[in-house]
């Protein structure tokens, strides 16, 4: 057992502070006392910026056990709460607030003891990385000196380390095959396992599902299916079932897309029913893919070790560096990288250790043999199952780097967000903010700037000295792209001295912008226009942005050509690393000049007749009274239109599911709505439809109640009605909002109180902790309640206790924005019209919200909506017999305190089919 170690320790929450001296007891303290004592000598705490945030002090700091433990356990998971780590290290958990400082000092000295144990399953490269971070004055490097014991042989460089990747052969076509229904009925057997219970909905759900890997007959006529599967159903290892089957016997690929970073981490773990970690030849025969700016970029990281940090965030790069040692995949966005960890250092260190610019230089880099991404891009190319999102595998189809890697048999799963996901990677967005990376893409980095970021000219140096027109391209676009935004563009559009053609559009939309803001909304909001009857200066400058973008694009296009050139009639010198690195960067090429014709396309159309198939606004973004971009914006009316072409035509077969698949209103499931969302349509296809219902009692395990007496608009009303219903449930409620400034405003009214009772309250928006992180706190501890806005309304998955209220502060009205309005108007011509558009909205969020409550058959809770005028239309949104009472806050505290399964008065309960 190892001895707590003698320092002192200070923990604070929304209850109180306490401190305990190096070897002496726990006092209570005000807060002032405690950050006078953290100023004076390093304390041991837990999660800094936390502690700083309820100590209302942002320069606190001192020995962060976080820290210490990703040190110690790189890629190992901990939950960050004194209960978490005290699991981690199976050590007591504290039995309340006050004994937390006790239990950082058991921490503490259990993993400094880890550090001198022989067992020490980390303990490569620990030492190199500790005399790195004593140079930088990391706090812990003193105290860990003296248990670090220097190793006999000098350790190697990370770079060296890490495995190389190595090429294999394209995979062939896959045989066609038709895989029957006893077939997929035994293989569901054998993996749902021995003695499970044979559920008749998850067993036609596999049949169904087995359809989109039939043969296909036409060209560019895909098998389609759109299952609504209900929680509970199975769904994951019902559409695995075929699919295994039909990788095994044909040896292709199957794509599984997902829209939250919750279900992929589920869908790997299910996956390892039907496939092995890994084949007899050590490859994985499933891969889960993301955009490249989720990996870590070990050109960045390498640049950031070297000087390229300074400060913080140079400590943060070489406690990633431990972590890529260790890393199953490279992944630092939901991967095994401690979602805490980058929170800890404020700034965005983890952002600009991975590729967001998308500026990668391929084959150029001397870690390419190594780099994380182009190892899973290779691994999935010879995957049985590839586990993406939704974002990806659209941008795959419409400009994959590989054509014969591009998905054919697509399983999307939370189908239901496959619209929203077409809407954003269809649109076009001609910002400040993306005009100045295009700028920096091509020019390179301003002269102040520190970083690696390199520019056209010098990624590719050696191909502009060999071939002279390609070097004549590469001058032309760098001359040309001195007319986009520079540093400093939002300050000169302020002051009205805009800085070349572009600026000086994006100065015109500014103005507009705000001349014609009727919203009456705080500074704080980003506020918007429509592009009709724009002036004349708005126009002129649209003319002279298209003409400088043309002047980009074209040196673009030159380039491409002379790079196709160079490859076709390849040099001497030209090696089979030369010419990734070529490919590589040919693929960038086109990706911005796809960019800029979208860009000119948006402007040609301005002051011109509007083209009927798209939606075009002019915004200024702010946030908190800051603006942070200004800009045009195009999305297509119907954004399944261009995923039918690029994603459905060229696949063989499509699966779209999702418990939420249709709307429900009071004649049932409207599947002519779900068809039309599908993209189907525009291929003149009929998708095949496929019902599972849950088997969950909703009727007997879950109340929805409908509060009628807190008035619209009252924070106070508000605030109070949310504490008194997390103190009637002892915790475990999950808070939605609609708006985050009402979400904080009512955070702040209430975690002090809360927190006194102990029933920890946790919120987006507010603690410094990423939302994955702040569903794992929540998922941890029964008593804990966490607020937030949309996106915990569909990623989270918190089955028993944990999760046993759900409180809507309102019905979920859409936001009345320009593309809103424009869907709304083309709704308006079919049945139902516009209020149909906008319910189905609604329901579909209840829906989404109300899945969270019953994640198994065990789960039961009330779904509580504060709202005195609860549309009866929309509670179809919720399953069919779940009872919805009206009444008044009194009386849903009693029935939340009771739990459900008490005896409901028939005239009380409206029919959620009403």
């Amino acid at each position: 057992m190892s001895q707590p170690l003698p320092l002192p320790s200070l923990h604070a929450s929304h209850a109180g502070t306490w401190l305990r001296d190096a070897n002496g007891a726990t006092r209570g303290c005000s807060k002032g006392e405690a950050v006078m004592a953290a100023a004076d000598t390093p304390l041991l705490m837990m999660n800094a910026p936390l502690v700083a945030n309820r100590l209302g002090y942002p320069d606190l700091s001192g020995l962060d056990l976080l820290e210490l433990f990703a040190f110690v356990h790189p890629a190992k998971f901990c939950v960050p709460t004194p209960k978490g780590l005290a699991h981690a290290l199976d050590l007591e958990e504290p039995e309340d607030d006050a004994g937390v400082p006790l239990l950082l000092q058991q921490a503490a000295g259990a993993l400094v003891a880890t550090c001198e144990s022989d067992d020490w399953a980390e303990r490569e490269g620990a030492w190199s990385t500790l005399q790195s971070l004593a140079r930088l004055r990391w706090p812990w490097a003193n105290v860990l000196a003296p248990h670090v014991r220097k190793p006999e042989k000098a350790e190697k460089w990370l770079f060296t380390r890490l495995p190389e990747w190595e090429e294999t052969p394209e995979r062939p076509q896959p045989a066609q095959v038709l895989i029957d229904e006893p077939e997929i009925e035994a293989h569901l057997e054998r993996l749902t396992g021995e003695g499970a219970e044979k559920r008749e909905g998850q067993r036609m759900y596999a049949r169904g599902a087995g359809h989109v890997f039939s043969p296909r007959d036409r060209e560019k006529r895909p098998h389609v299916l759109l299952a609504q599967a209900g929680t509970g159903i199975g769904k994951t290892l019902g559409y695995l079932a075929p699919a295994s089957l039909w990788a095994k016997q044909s040896g292709g690929t199957v794509w599984v897309s997902t829209y939250t970073k919750n279900l992929q981490r589920q869908l790997r773990q299910e996956s390892t029913r039907a496939w092995p970690p890994a084949r007899p030849d050590g490859s994985p025969p499933v891969v889960v893919r993301k955009g490249r700016e989720n990996y870590l970029c070990l050109l960045n990281l390498e640049d950031a070790l070297q000087g390229g940090f300074a400060g913080r965030p140079a400590i943060l790069a070489h406690l990633v560096a431990r972590w890529a040692a260790y890393t199953q995949d490279g992944d630092m966005i939901g991967g095994d990288l401690p979602g805490w960890l980058g929170t800890l250092f404020r700034k965005r260190g983890i952002a600009a250790l991975t590729d967001q610019r998308g500026e990668c230089v391929y084959a150029g880099c001397p870690h390419y043999r190594k780099c994380f991404i182009e190892r899973s891009a290779r691994n999935a190319a010879q995957a049985d199952l590839v586990i993406a999102n939704h974002a990806l595998v659209m941008v795959n189809a419409a400009r994959g780097r590989d054509l014969a890697s591009r998905p054919t048999r697509i399983v999307f799963d939370e189908g239901h967000h496959v619209f929203d996901a077409a809407d954003s990677t269809f649109s076009a967005a001609l910002t400040g903010q993306e005009a100045i990376e295009l700028r920096r893409w091509i020019i390179g980095p301003e002269r102040n700037s520190r970083g690696r970021r390199r520019g056209l000219a010098a990624r590719l140096a050696d191909v502009a000295s060999y071939d002279e027109a390609g070097g004549d391209a590469v001058e032309e676009a760098v001359e040309a792209a001195q007319a986009l935004p520079s540093d400093g563009w939002l300050g000169r559009l302020a002051e009205g001295a805009p800085s070349g053609p572009l600026e000086a559009l994006l100065g015109q939309v500014r103005a507009v912008t705000y001349a014609r803001d009727e919203s009456g909304q705080e500074a704080g909001y980003g506020i918007e226009t429509e592009t009709s009857q724009l002036p004349g200066e708005l126009v002129e400058a649209a003319g002279s942005a298209a003409q400088a973008l043309a002047q980009i694009r074209t040196p673009l296009l030159k380039l491409a050509g002379r790079l196709e050139a160079v490859l076709e009639d390849a040099p001497d010198w030209l090696d089979g690393q030369g010419r990734a690195r070529i490919e590589g960067a040919r693929h960038s090429l086109a990706w911005r000049i796809d960019l800029i014709a979208a860009w000119e396309a948006l402007l040609s159309r301005l002051g011109g007749p509007a083209d009927p198939e798209f939606v075009d606004w002019l915004a200024v973004d702010r946030n908190d009274a800051r603006e942070f971009d200004v800009g045009l914006y195009r999305h297509w009316l119907d954004p399944m239109k261009p995923f039918a072409q690029v994603v459905l035509e060229p696949a063989h077969g499509v699966m779209l599911t999702s418990a939420t698949l249709t709307d429900r209103d009071e004649s049932g499931p409207d599947w002519g709505h779900a068809i039309a969302k599908s993209g189907a349509p525009h291929l003149e296809l009929l998708p095949k439809t496929a019902q599972a219902d849950s088997p969950f009692d909703y009727a007997g395990r879950a109340e929805v109640l409908i509060v009628t007496d807190i008035k619209r608009g009252d924070i106070p009303a508000l605030a109070g009605a949310y504490a008194r219903l997390i103190e009637a449930s002892e915790g475990g409620v999950l808070g939605l909002f609609t708006a985050i400034r009402r979400m904080r405003a009512v955070y702040g009214r209430i975690a002090d109180r809360l927190a006194r009772a102990g029933l920890p309250l946790y919120a987006q928006h507010v603690d410094p902790i990423d939302t994955g992180t702040l569903t794992d706190i929540f998922r941890d501890d029964a008593r804990a309640s966490l607020l937030g806005t949309d996106a915990l309304r569909d990623g989270v998955d918190v089955p028993g206790r944990s999760l046993r209220c759900v409180v809507m502060e309102s019905v979920p009205w859409p936001r009345p924005t320009i593309l809103h309005r424009a869907r709304r108007a083309a709704a308006a011509e079919e049945a139902g019209g516009a209020q149909r558009y906008d319910d189905r909205i609604i329901r579909a969020r209840l829906a989404q919200a109300f899945g969270r409550l019953i994640r198994s058959r065990e789960d039961s809770g009330h779904f509580v909506v504060l709202s005195p005028a609860f549309p009866s239309r929309l509670l179809s949104a919720f399953p069919e017999g779940t009872p919805v009472i009206r009444l008044t806050l009194d009386e849903a505290l009693q029935r939340v305190a009771k739990g459900v399964g008490e005896t409901t008065e028939p005239e009380q309960v409206e029919s959620g089919e009403s």
